[in-house]
């Protein structure tokens, strides 16, 4: 086989397996005895009601220091107005980065350590440890916060969304919270359906060219013979 067709072989091989680590790292490292759970980062509804729900129960404590508030309404088609009356609850405007009013000598004071950032939460962890997490609060009366969690033991964290659970059935609050983990997948990696779009274009473009070279080649050296 000529050279350089075997070379675009090896290129598109190459190419395609990088796309397939790509679109797996999310759900590679699921910590033992926590179940999968299924995320679509293109569906735009559940994205806008995990920034939603994000925005009024999350970021009083945690920030996206890495995104800003102009880039979420962008990407999840959610207008400006929209954006200033339901995602922003103080003077920020789209182009400030997402930050938390808490400070972190607050964070340590109260909470024995500071909230973390969330932008990366999901990268570090997995979406599916994320989502057992925020459902694995029980009530823990030798805990300071009173709870405690299944997965995560002596948590600093309080129970949050303890409201939000006791008013919503068991399928709603499930809903509820995997719109966040969503938003949150999103977050860590916001060019990623972009990029995936991307990656099969390019491999598309890469598979006509092999087929139009070997075409070319097959033709040249039957001339030649």
């Amino acid at each position: 086989m000529n050279l350089s067709i075997r070379k675009i072989l090896i290129l598109s091989s190459f190419l395609l397996a990088s796309e397939l680590v790509i679109s797996a790292s999310s759900s590679s490292e699921h910590t033992s005895g926590i179940k999968p759970i299924s995320i679509n980062i293109s569906d735009k509804k559940s994205l806008q009601r995990g920034a939603r729900n994000f925005f009024n129960y999350c970021s009083g404590c945690h920030s996206l220091k890495y995104m800003r508030y102009g880039e979420i309404a962008e990407h999840l088609n959610i207008s400006e107005e929209q954006l200033l009356n339901n995602l922003t609850f103080s003077d920020q405007t789209p182009q400030d980065i997402v930050t938390t009013n808490m400070s972190k000598a607050d964070g340590d004071r109260w909470f024995g350590k500071a909230p973390p950032d969330l932008t990366l939460v999901t990268r570090r962890k997995n979406p599916d440890y994320v989502y057992q997490f925020l459902k694995s609060f029980y009530q823990d009366d030798k805990s300071p916060t009173g709870v405690n969690n299944k997965i995560k033991d002596a948590t600093s964290m309080p129970h949050v969304l303890w409201l939000v659970e006791e008013e919503m059935s068991t399928k709603n609050y499930d809903q509820f919270l995997l719109d966040i983990v969503t938003f949150l997948e999103y977050a860590g990696d916001p060019s990623q359906e972009n990029r995936k779009s991307l990656g099969l274009w390019v491999l598309s473009f890469l598979f006509l060219f092999l087929i139009f070279s070997y075409a070319l080649y097959k033709d040249i050296w039957r001339e030649v013979k």
